[in-house]
């Protein structure tokens, strides 16, 4: 799949594999979020989820870091574009604004098919809120991480206040938050930010796309429901989850995937499933 992005880069890890990646493509400026990123992020995000032979997404960067946080210069130009008569009016058009840029990190968790984040180097401000939204991180051992925000005399508004105390805690949450201080990728890996960290990229490239190929191999309605089913409870007392999984089964559980599990397993093959 080749699409037209400035800030973007989508591909297919080869011809007949489930498994794309969906590459932050600004190296000479650290992968930093520009204005073209806030529209063509969930764009791309929802392509892949409306194509059948997406299965599994790896969110990486290119270059030397994954993310660098907002570019600067795309502070600059909300600051000066929400300028207003009044403090009010500045106010809601600012609002409006941030919660567009909220929309673009909220779309990992919308699209169906799980997002899984490879960090090398730097993952700093807003790198940090996108990679909380992913369903899955790794990392190399010596990429660097930091909830900056507060650096930039900023309260981080698109997600990791909101997400990071779900993974790390909310008394690690607070620190890395008010402190902004750097951590590293063997630091996340204690944390439980990243499930597992690698020596070298080369080697996190690797290990990555073999985890996304084993989950693009499975029925990708069991996948798409477990990240739906997940996501939703997150927030839901242990009733209202285990409600929600019963009312999401009964509409999917009886299905052809799971007809083809039971007989690969009868006659010890590998299962085919059909694209979702």
């Amino acid at each position: 799949m080749e699409e037209n992005y400035k800030s973007l880069k989508i591909k297919q890890k080869s011809p007949d594999s489930r498994v794309f990646c969906l590459f932050i493509d600004r190296p000479s400026r650290g992968n930093a979020l520009s204005a073209d990123f806030f529209t063509e992020f969930p764009a791309a995000l929802s392509s892949l989820d409306q194509n059948p032979e997406a299965g599994v997404i790896i969110l990486s960067g290119v270059g030397n870091h994954f993310c660098t946080g907002i570019d600067l210069q795309l502070l600059n130009f909300i600051s000066q574009e929400t300028r207003a008569a009044d403090t009010g009016r500045t106010g809601e058009k600012l609002r409006r604004v941030i919660k567009l840029l909220q929309r673009a990190v909220t779309a990992i968790e919308e699209c169906r098919k799980p997002v899984i984040a490879a960090v090398h180097g730097a993952c700093l401000g807003g790198g940090v809120d996108i990679i909380t939204a992913c369903d899955v991180r790794y990392s190399t051992e010596n990429a660097f991480f930091s909830v900056k925000e507060v650096d930039l005399a900023i309260t981080a508004d698109l997600g990791s206040l909101q997400r990071l105390p779900g993974i790390v805690g909310f008394g690690n949450a607070m620190e890395l938050a008010l402190t902004a201080r750097r951590f590293s990728g063997l630091e996340a890996k204690d944390l439980g930010l990243v499930t597992r960290v690698f020596s070298t990229k080369e080697a996190l490239e690797k290990g990555v796309a073999e985890i996304a190929e084993s989950i693009a191999a499975k029925s990708p309605l069991a996948v798409t429901g477990t990240k739906r089913v997940l996501i939703q409870s997150r927030d839901l007392t242990l009733d209202q989850g285990l409600d929600y999984v019963a009312t999401w089964n009964s509409g999917v559980l009886l299905s052809d995937d799971l007809t083809e599990a039971k007989s690969a397993q009868l006659h010890k093959r590998k299962p085919l499933y059909a694209k979702l």
